[in-house]
């Protein structure tokens, strides 16, 4: 290799190391993904599916920015649900099983066809890094269409960051020299992983740890935390008796997650429902002391929002049951992956906790369940852009920054390959808004407010989620991809004929009338879906094979007032949410703000009021303070 190899250099090719890749190469730059073994490139580690609840809605916005995760779950999922049907489209979310080896296969074959982009078998022992003068010196440029406000990002961050990215050293001892380099390290820093008092290390069964690169990160001077996830047994599909189970099929006709799947042809596969029960869960109780989260071997926090079982026992002691869903691993896999029952718990209680559940009696397992602890870096310490703020070209994606989920993961790694491939083009980052976006949303909690746990993203964390619906991430982010050169013809073509075509349905239903009222009026109605005009009525026929046309047109007719209400919101708040704070403010210099305030914020470093203000032990009273200081601030300079 050269002295000069790369532009980026990703580390990891899990969800987010894939899509960091697939992003800075086709953004022009020469990238690399520096992984221990190809096969493993796109492997999905725990379940089997991909989407749900706020999850499916970050999928269908990685796809609208010109990213790999909805095209290739359309290519190899085998059941598609659209969940939360029965309530408003501000919460429908999208989820798919997949077919494990399938999925990993097509995220392997894009990135091998992908232009630009070499993959490198190896490990990373260190990320060199070199004295970098500190200089606002990117261009401060804005992208109109992303966030008006955002900064390069060098002049988002302290003056202290004087070192920069220079390259890695490989396992084997070569230098890989790049000026941007995306850690994707998933659950693998300094893993360990715990099956009762059994420990063995490594992020993922058969694959090893990264040890040297959690002894890098900390040389380079970023603080290191530790959390923990886990996993639950997989078992034999034909040992098990599905006659007793009630089955969970897929939708007819299924929605696909990526924009640019006209439809979805292959047929589906059920998942099957079971239950533990009060006999089960007495037993895990007597085994607690042997469970390493409760007896002392585990002291790193688990996923508050996807507990193991032996947590759910403890944590929900009223509850005689649990749910199970069996999951098949592919159309043709004899693996089923039993979701819900995630566990640590020794050998010999997990196969008596399996035994004891309705249909498994006789399931022989073929992989036990097992709790994996892994280093993470605090996300306060990366920027917006997701670069740390101490190491500039530096950029961190995925479980690394506290989050648990393939979808997190691959919204993140694809922000992030979009602005390294950027920063080595001098170009100013994107930086989604939280109106803009759930990624946003999420990238904002975690370099705002940071972790104690495993962030999960809900819908429930987005202040405007009627605005940020499944259905029109195309319309909030197709744009932005377009113009950043991420979207291709095809899918800007796609784009604008789905919004022209949109409009022109609305303007139908304003204009036809039946029975004295129009075809809006009528739609407005609560129990009225629009299908019998869709599907009966003449004027319309133009429209019947475009459901998805359809559904968007007949939520913004239905919800027409709300997202007036709530984009006047939006549009006001953002005023106050945008303005920027010097990167140079002492806040140590703020008269009688609070100490707590004081070190929050040079902490985090906010780059505007908005951020400011959210971040944790932050009070309205410290947010007035900044706000009149600013002002006087401002005199003070107009006057000089």
């Amino acid at each position: 290799m050269n002295p000069v190899d790369f532009d980026v250099l990703v580390i990891g090719g899990g969800h987010a190391g894939a899509e960091a890749a697939w992003a800075a190469a086709h953004l022009g730059a020469r990238t690399t993904l520096v992984t221990f073994t190809r096969d493993a490139i796109g492997r999905m580690s725990c379940n089997p599916a991909i989407g749900g609840i706020g999850k499916g809605q970050i999928v269908r916005e990685v796809d609208a920015l010109g990213g790999l995760m909805g095209l290739v779950t359309d290519e190899t999922g085998i059941q598609f649900r659209m969940l939360n049907r029965s309530k408003g489209p501000a919460v429908w979310a999208l989820r798919a099983q997949c077919d494990r080896e399938l999925y990993a296969g097509a995220v392997q074959r894009r990135l091998a066809e992908c232009p630009n982009l070499e993959i490198v078998e190896a490990g990373v022992e260190e990320i060199l890094a070199g004295d970098a003068q500190y200089a606002e010196s990117t261009e401060n440029a804005e992208i109109e269409s992303a966030a008006p406000t955002h900064r390069p990002a060098d002049a988002t961050r302290a003056p202290a960051a004087a070192r920069r990215v220079t390259g890695v050293r490989l396992s084997d001892g070569r230098i890989v020299n790049a000026p941007a380099v995306v850690v994707t390290s998933g659950t693998f820093l300094r893993a360990l992983m715990h099956t009762g008092e059994q420990k063995t290390e490594g992020g993922r069964i058969g694959e090893k740890a990264a040890v040297g690169l959690s002894a890098s990160l900390s040389r380079l001077g970023l603080e290191l935390g530790r959390l923990k996830t886990g996993t639950p047994p997989r078992l034999k599909r034909d040992t098990i008796d599905f006659s007793s189970l009630d089955v969970q099929p897929g939708d007819d006709p299924p929605v696909p997650f990526s924009f640019m799947t006209d439809r979805l042809a292959q047929s589906q596969v059920p998942c099957w429902i079971s239950y533990t029960n009060a006999a089960i869960h007495e037993r895990i109780r007597a085994n607690l002391h042997r469970a390493p989260m409760y007896s002392g071997q585990i002291a790193s926090r688990g996923p508050r929002y996807c507990p193991s079982i032996e947590d759910k026992v403890v944590r929900f002691a009223d509850k005689n049951r649990h749910q199970v869903f069996l999951e098949p691993e592919g159309r043709e896999s004899d693996r089923i992956y039993v979701n819900g029952v995630s566990t640590s718990l020794p050998i010999d209680v997990q196969r008596e906790m399996i035994a004891g559940i309705p249909g498994l009696e006789r399931a022989e397992v073929l992989q036990w369940g097992y709790a994996v602890e892994y280093d993470f870096v605090p996300p306060e310490q990366v920027d917006a852009a997701l670069m740390t703020k101490r190491i500039l070209g530096l950029f961190l994606a995925g479980q690394i920054n506290g989050t648990s989920g393939y979808e997190e993961a691959a919204g993140q790694g694809l922000m992030a390959g979009i602005n390294a491939a950027r920063y080595v083009a001098q170009k100013p980052p994107v930086v989604l808004r939280r109106d803009q976006a759930y990624i946003g949303v999420m990238i904002d909690d975690l370099v705002t407010r940071g972790v104690t746990e495993p962030y999960r993203m809900f819908t429930s964390r987005a202040e405007y989620r009627l605005h940020l619906r499944h259905d029109n991430a195309d319309q909030r982010l197709t744009p932005l991809a377009h113009e950043i050169g991420l979207a291709d013809s095809a899918r800007w073509e796609r784009y604008r004929r789905t919004s022209e075509r949109v409009g022109e349905l609305l303007s139908s239903l304003r204009r036809l009338r039946w029975e004295n009222k129009t075809l809006e009026e009528w739609i407005r109605r609560p129990e009225e879906t629009g299908d019998r005009f869709r599907l009966g009525y003449e004027p319309l026929s133009a429209f019947s094979a475009e459901p998805d046309v359809w559904a968007r047109a007949v939520i913004e007719v239905k919800y027409d007032g709300y997202l007036k209400r709530q984009q006047r919101v939006i549009e006001e708040h953002r005023a106050f949410e945008e303005r920027g704070l010097p990167t140079t403010l002492d806040y140590a210099s703020i008269p009688h703000l609070r100490r707590e305030a004081v070190e929050r914020w040079n902490a985090v470093r906010p780059r505007n009021v908005g951020q400011a203000a959210r971040i944790s032990g932050i009070h309205p009273t410290d947010v007035s303070m900044l706000l009149v200081h600013l002002a006087a601030r401002g005199s003070s300079e107009a006057v000089a």
